[in-house]
């Protein structure tokens, strides 16, 4: 008997242990032409912590009234944005900006449209959490609160105890942003056609067509579109493991110039409102193109509703607005980027340039149930009472 308690003592400890390597494991899928992105030492990936970080990423309970969740500014089907032109917070709030794509943001050496210094995953996460300019999931305050209403959930507990089995308090503010982070940082975009075509030798992967749009891109001569949008993520640099301190670039593009001391209309002046430099008015972050397809609309207010309009901005040097308080031509503003310069676009150009751009989109990063959301019960919204 004594043999058969020890027995059994030894296949349980044997069992935790295996669940405890299989939480730890981690395997990107990342085709090995692609760098990996960078991971801070003090989070490192885990199965575990991914899965736990996907449900905070969809549970409306992250909002103070149980109507919003991430996932309610950066919906899977959009590319992880919202398909508004300036986002919502859960309180009606309106941000003064659209939501960026979370395609490949782990690869972004900066995370928002105009704040140079918000480059880790997991301190972005703190802003829509608690952030009152504007409010977005408004926990602002009742930090505390909410957790109390996680903790009581079974099933973080056991998730939160195994994706951080070192910490005697697991459920922290602390660890819920680094599993946010963590799932964040598997929304990879690699599988477009144009990867197969350009990357994995499928020639026939993407149109003839889509084929000039490229060289239309990527000519110095005509578009120069790379010169702000290149790389394999077409936004400009990356970070990744054995680069991880690349530093971001910012532009202004010539989409306003109004009248007055500052040429952006308040409060979107781009990096100007952090450095308070006026040579920063109107300079914003290049997002990557991947899946832009499904993005609309564009620009950092969303003020431009198709990619028509957009080559159009660009083939101009810069948005002219004719009428209205926002009247200017964009062409002259002081701050504009040496690299927008107009260009001649034929409609045919045009429409080969489209067809490049829709290339982009990776319909199985679109659906893959990876990056879904993993609540199949309603009750999972009800908000907490702070």
């Amino acid at each position: 008997m004594a043999m058969a308690r020890c027995v059994g003592v030894l296949i349980l400890v044997a069992g935790a242990a295996t669940a405890q390597a299989q939480d730890t494991t981690f395997q990107w899928t990342i085709p090995p032409r692609y760098p990996k992105p960078p991971v801070p030492v003090d989070n490192p990936m885990s199965r575990v912590k991914v899965e736990l970080g996907r449900r905070l990423f969809y549970d409306r309970r992250m909002s103070v009234n149980g109507r919003q969740s991430c996932a309610s500014c950066h919906r899977q089907e959009l590319a992880f944005t919202d398909g508004r032109p300036r986002s919502s917070g859960t309180t009606g709030a309106r941000h003064p900006r659209g939501s960026m794509s979370l395609a490949n943001a782990a690869y972004a050496p900066a995370l928002t449209w105009a704040n140079p210094t918000t480059t880790s995953l997991e301190d972005q996460a703190l802003v829509p959490m608690f952030g009152t300019d504007p409010t977005e999931l408004g926990l602002a305050g009742k930090g505390e609160a909410f957790l109390e209403l996680i903790r009581r959930d079974t099933l973080y507990q056991r998730l939160f105890t195994r994706a951080f089995p070192d910490d005697t308090a697991a459920i922290t503010l602390t660890n819920v942003v680094r599993a946010i982070a963590t799932f964040e940082r598997t929304i990879i975009s690699m599988g477009s056609p144009y990867d197969r075509y350009r990357f994995g030798g499928d020639r026939n992967a993407i149109s003839d067509a889509a084929k000039r749009g490229e060289a239309f891109f990527f000519s110095g001569q005509r578009g120069g579109c790379f010169q702000c949008h290149g790389g394999w993520n077409l936004s400009g640099d990356v970070r990744h493991e054995a680069r991880p301190d690349v530093s971001a670039q910012f532009f202004n593009t010539g989409l306003y110039n109004v009248a007055g001391p500052v040429s952006y209309p308040a409060p979107n002046t781009g990096i100007h409102e952090i450095t308070r430099r006026p040579e920063d008015v109107g300079k914003f972050r290049a997002p990557t193109l991947r899946n832009v397809a499904v993005t609309a609309p564009y620009m950092h207010d969303g003020s431009i509703a198709t990619l028509g309009e957009v080559l159009d901005h660009y083939a101009a040097g810069g948005r002219t607005i004719a009428t209205g308080p926002y009247a200017g031509v964009g062409r002259d503003n002081p701050n504009r980027a040496p690299s927008m310069r107009p260009f001649a676009m034929t409609d045919d150009d045009k429409r080969d340039l489209i067809a490049f751009l829709e290339s982009l989109t990776d319909s199985a990063f679109l659906r893959n149930p990876n990056l879904a959301d993993p609540w199949r019960s309603a009750d999972h919204g009800r908000p907490f009472r702070p």
